[in-house]
């Protein structure tokens, strides 16, 4: 079982939409996993059913018991991330500033604080419309932790490719470099980065690969709307070449891009366009890089 991990260094690249048409390419044989948990959107080509939806817990939250609380204020007093408030004489837990450390509970004389495990988010396994699975989450509004539901994505899915003997694990990752990407990375097989021929492109190009390297992992490079300033494309194959990344494809701005979006379907599925004959071509190279 390989594992293809597509990432950018920045959002707007069309990470998504080169990892949902993988997906398609790759067809029964591919489990489709979204560790994109901050802003999935992976699902709104793949049309899961949410077949299995479960909780995930990371993390706790400091909850005040009011009945046994005698509003001294010392908690409020020793908390660092200004997390308590007092609402109407009562003593409050702000829930998007608590740190769960326990420090409260711990100062409390009536002992009336406790720490909850905290409900950051779900994950799901879903029948996929290329007649494969995906394992997807959403992470709650405001919730931390999301490199911990990333991982969870990642376990569940590498069970479920093991256990319906897939051949390859489809990844989209969250953009930047961030915990989320480094919990993606985690059991690579291969990095395919996803960037696009602007200053900023480059620049945050250059900084994912630093990551990818401190895992000593294979990549290659995926220049989308490269037409679009060549000086720069230039620029970002000159970097590929430095550093020994492979060169997958050059993909032409095409408002089919977003035309097949607008329809629910990957542009390899749309009609006959130049960007589908491309990712068809960087699909089987992968696949005969991998083996």
């Amino acid at each position: 079982m390989k594992e293809i991990v597509v990432i950018s260094g920045k959002g707007g690249t069309g990470k998504t939409s080169v990892t949902a048409s993988f997906a398609v390419l790759g067809g029964k044989d591919v489990i489709v996993a979204d560790c994109d948990v901050d802003a999935a959107d992976m699902h709104l080509l793949m049309k899961p059913d949410f077949e299995l939806s479960e909780e995930f817990f990371s993390g706790e939250l400091a909850v005040i018991e009011q009945e046994d609380c005698i509003q001294c204020g010392k908690c409020k007093d020793v908390c660092r991330f200004d997390a308590i408030d007092v609402i109407n004489g009562k003593y409050i837990v702000n829930p998007l500033n608590c740190e769960g450390c326990g420090y409260c509970s711990r100062v409390c004389p009536t002992d009336t604080i406790i720490n909850i495990d905290l409900n950051v988010g779900h994950w799901y396994i879903s029948n996929i419309r290329t007649d494969s699975k995906m394992v997807h989450a959403k992470l709650a509004i405001g919730a931390d932790n999301s490199g911990k539901l990333v991982a969870q994505v990642k376990n569940k899915a590498k069970e479920l490719a093991e256990q319906l003997n897939k051949k390859y694990i489809i990844v989209d990752g969250s953009p930047g470099v961030g915990c989320p990407v480094v919990s993606s990375l985690s059991g690579a097989s291969y990095v395919v980065l996803v960037t696009e021929p602007t200053v900023s492109g480059l620049h945050d190009l250059k900084r994912v690969y630093e990551l990818v390297k401190k895992f000593n992992l294979k990549a290659g490079c995926i220049i989308n709307k490269y037409d679009l300033n060549k000086n720069v494309s230039a620029e970002i194959e000159k970097f590929l070449e430095t550093e020994t990344i492979d060169k997958l494809a050059n993909l032409p701005y095409d408002k089919a891009f977003t035309e097949a979006m607008t329809e629910g379907l990957t542009i390899v599925e749309y009609k006959e366009n130049g960007i589908k004959k491309i990712l068809e071509k960087t699909w089987k190279n992968i696949i005969e890089i991998l083996n």
